[in-house]
């Protein structure tokens, strides 16, 4: 007989409104695209040496970042597994930014 269960996974929540869509994306858009942007401006301002200092240095602050997003609203049974920006961001504004009160899904 068998005594271990795989513990039930909470799906990623969808978003119902139009302004938590927005937010999502403007939050996953920010992980995306920061590490990018800062070397960008560290290239043009600077000089490429700098830029690829500041891309290293951006995407290990972003990581930080992802980290501590995904650890503070993702259930503790379900941290071990691999979420991408979409996810993270979608987790992110369901649970802290986007709360829907008074509704049952």
């Amino acid at each position: 007989m068998q005594t271990d269960f795989i513990n039930q996974i909470e799906p990623t929540p969808k978003l119902k409104t139009k302004k938590c869509q927005i937010i999502a994306l403007l939050l996953r858009l920010f992980l995306q695209l920061t590490p990018y942007v800062v070397t960008l401006l560290g290239w043009y301002y600077y000089d490429y040496f700098i830029a690829i200092a500041l891309f290293l240095l951006s995407f290990l602050i972003m990581g930080i970042i992802r980290a501590r997003l995904r650890n503070s609203v993702i259930p503790k049974s379900q941290q071990e597994y691999n979420y991408n920006d979409k996810g993270i961001a979608d987790w992110y504004t369901a649970r802290e930014l986007c709360i829907e009160v008074g509704e049952e899904s």
